[in-house]
C-alpha cells in the first residue's frame, strides 16, 4: 500500500528495525502517552478501547460459565507472602514495597500487589468452611506492579492492566478441568477475536509459575519469528490450601484441603495484535477487536448533499457496526493516512460522484483493495469483508508461523536454524533440565511449551542424545 503523508512516512520499516518500528505505531497510533514514572505509560483512548473490548469480551465468557467478579486490595503485607516459599522467591526481585505510610514507617512492609494468590488464599480460608461452599469460581480485574529493569510498551512495564482468576474446587481433578477450561477459552481468544494462531500446551518445571503444580500456556509467534506467551492457567494442586490452611468439611464431615486454579491475560495481548498484524502503514486490527470497525470519510464534504448521505449511511450502518464518521476539515489524504495509521479494518468513501451513482468505495485495510459497492447492498457487503479480513488476518499470521517453524534433530542443526531465522524449532527433549539450561546457554532460546498435539521428530533428546519423553517447542521471546 502506497503510503500517503508525512506522518506515516515517519514509521520505521518495520523489517529493517522491528523494536523501532514497534515503539513508532504504539505513540502514531495515539495507543499509549509516556509519563514521569519509569516504565508505567498512560493508555490513551484508543489503546483502552482495545482493551475494553478484549475485557468485554473475555468478561462475557467468563460469566457464562459461572464465574463471578471481585476486587481485593492492592497491597499485600510482608507476612502473608512469606506463607507460600516458592512463591514468594518466584516474585522477590520483582516487588515493589511500601515503607511508609506519611511520615511514619509502617511496623511491617506491605507488598503493592504483583499477582493476588495470597490475598485469595487469605479470602479463602475465611469463607470456605463446607464442600457447599465449593468450587469458588472469583475474577479480578485489576493492575498490578512488577519492578522491571527494562520496559517495553505493553509487553513488559512496571505496572499493567489484567485479569486474573483464582478458583477452589474440592478436588484435584475439578481444578484440573478448570485449568485446561480456561487455556481453552485463551486460545479461543487469542485465535478467534484477536485472529492471533497459538500452540496451547504445558510448561515445563523450569518455566512454571513460582507454586504451582503444573502451568498450561498458550504461545503465539509474532511478525518478526519471536514467542508471545499470550496466556497462562496453572494448576495450584493442594500447595498453597496446606501453607495457609484452607479446609472444608466434606460429605463425610472429614476435614480435607481445597485445590485450587490461577490463571489471567494481559494488555499484554495489545502488543501481541500490533506485533502479528501490523504493517508499515501503522495498526491492523482484526474487525472483532476493532474499536472502529468501519470509518465513514467524505470526499468533497463542503458539496451539497454528501455530509447528509454520510450522515444517512452512518445511522443506517451503526446498529450493527462499530461506525465513525470523519468530517472533519483535514484533506481526505490526510484522513486515510490517519485510519490506517488506527487500522481501521474497513473504510467508506463516499462523494459527488458515489452519490450520483447510488454507490460507495470500501476500502480494506489489510489488503488496500478497493471494492465499489452500491448502496442498497452495503448490508451484504459490509459483513462479508469484515469476515473475510478477520479470516484473512488469521491466515496470513498462521501461514508466517508455518514458515518460521524448523524441526532440529541434533544442537549443530538447532543453533545454524536460530542463526539463520528467528522461529519455532521444534525438538525432542528427554525431560531433563540441565538439558533446557543448556540449549538455553548456546541458543538463547528457551522451551515455550511441551504441545498438546505432540509430533514424533526423533526418538533422542537434541541436546544429550538420550531418549526423548517430549516434543518441545524452542524459540527466542518477549
Amino acid at each position: 500500500m502506497a503510503k500517503n503523508t508525512a506522518q506515516v512516512e515517519a514509521i520505521t520499516n518495520r523489517e529493517v528495525d522491528f523494536a523501532k518500528w514497534y515503539t513508532d505505531i504504539v505513540t502514531k497510533a495515539e495507543l499509549v502517552e509516556y509519563t514521569a514514572v519509569r516504565g508505567c505509560l498512560t493508555l490513551l483512548p484508543y489503546g483502552y478501547a482495545i482493551w475494553e473490548n478484549i475485557q468485554r469480551t473475555l468478561d462475557g465468557w467468563l460469566k457464562d460459565i459461572g464465574h463471578e467478579n471481585v476486587y481485593l486490595p492492592m497491597f499485600i503485607p510482608e507476612s502473608l507472602l512469606q506463607k507460600e516459599k516458592d512463591h514468594v522467591e518466584g516474585f522477590a526481585p520483582e516487588v515493589a514495597w511500601v515503607t511508609h505510610g506519611g511520615d511514619a514507617e509502617l511496623t511491617e512492609r506491605l507488598c503493592v500487589r504483583p499477582t493476588s494468590e495470597t490475598l485469595f488464599c487469605d479470602l479463602y480460608a475465611h469463607i470456605i468452611h463446607s464442600y457447599r461452599d465449593l468450587p469458588k469460581l472469583y475474577n479480578q480485574w485489576c493492575s498490578v506492579v512488577r519492578w522491571e529493569k527494562t520496559t517495553r510498551p505493553f509487553l513488559r512495564t512496571v505496572e499493567f492492566l489484567w485479569q486474573e482468576g483464582h478458583t477452589a474446587h474440592a478436588t484435584l481433578e475439578d481444578a484440573e478441568a478448570e485449568t485446561l477450561r480456561i487455556l481453552n477459552l485463551y486460545a479461543a481468544l487469542c485465535e478467534n477475536v484477536l485472529a492471533i494462531p497459538v500452540i496451547s500446551g504445558q510448561k515445563t518445571d523450569k518455566e512454571r509459575f513460582a507454586g504451582a503444580k503444573t502451568t498450561y500456556t498458550v504461545e503465539a509467534m509474532m511478525h518478526d519469528g519471536k514467542a508471545l506467551q499470550s496466556g497462562t492457567s496453572h494448576n495450584f494442586g493442594d500447595g498453597f490450601a496446606r501453607a495457609f490452611d484452607i479446609q472444608f468439611s466434606d460429605q463425610n464431615n472429614q476435614l480435607q484441603y481445597i485445590y485450587q486454579t490461577s490463571w489471567g491475560v494481559s494488555t499484554r495481548l495489545i502488543g501481541g495484535l500490533i506485533m502479528t498484524h501490523g504493517d508499515d502503514n501503522g495498526l491492523v486490527l482484526p474487525p472483532k477487536i476493532a474499536p472502529t470497525q468501519l470509518i465513514i470519510v467524505p470526499i468533497a464534504q463542503h458539496k451539497e448533499g454528501v455530509l447528509d448521505v454520510a450522515h444517512t449511511l452512518q445511522y443506517r450502518l451503526s446498529d450493527l457496526y462499530r461506525i465513525k464518521l470523519d468530517d472533519s476539515d483535514k484533506t481526505p489524504g490526510w484522513k486515510f493516512s490517519e485510519h490506517e495509521m488506527k487500522g481501521i479494518p474497513l473504510r467508506l468513501e463516499v462523494g459527488p460522484k458515489d452519490i450520483e451513482n447510488q454507490q460507495v468505495l470500501l476500502v480494506r485495510r489489510d489488503t488496500g483493495e478497493k471494492i465499489p459497492v452500491s448502496m442498497d447492498q452495503l448490508d451484504h457487503v459490509v459483513p462479508r469483508l469484515l469476515d473475510d479480513v478477520q479470516k484473512s488476518l488469521y491466515e496470513k499470521a498462521r501461514a508466517n508461523r508455518e514458515a518460521r517453524t524448523f524441526h532440529a534433530d541434533n544442537m549443530a542443526d538447532f543453533a545454524s536454524l536460530l542463526e539463520q531465522q528467528t522461529g519455532f524449532i521444534k525438538a525432542m527433549w528427554c525431560g531433563d533440565q540441565a538439558c533446557e539450561d543448556r540449549i538455553r546457554e548456546q541458543t538463547t532460546a528457551t522451551s515455550r511449551c511441551i504441545p498438546f498435539a505432540q509430533e514424533q521428530i526423533s526418538d533422542h533428546c537434541v541436546c544429550c542424545g538420550k531418549p526423548a519423553k517430549h516434543m518441545v517447542v524452542w524459540g527466542k521471546s518477549y
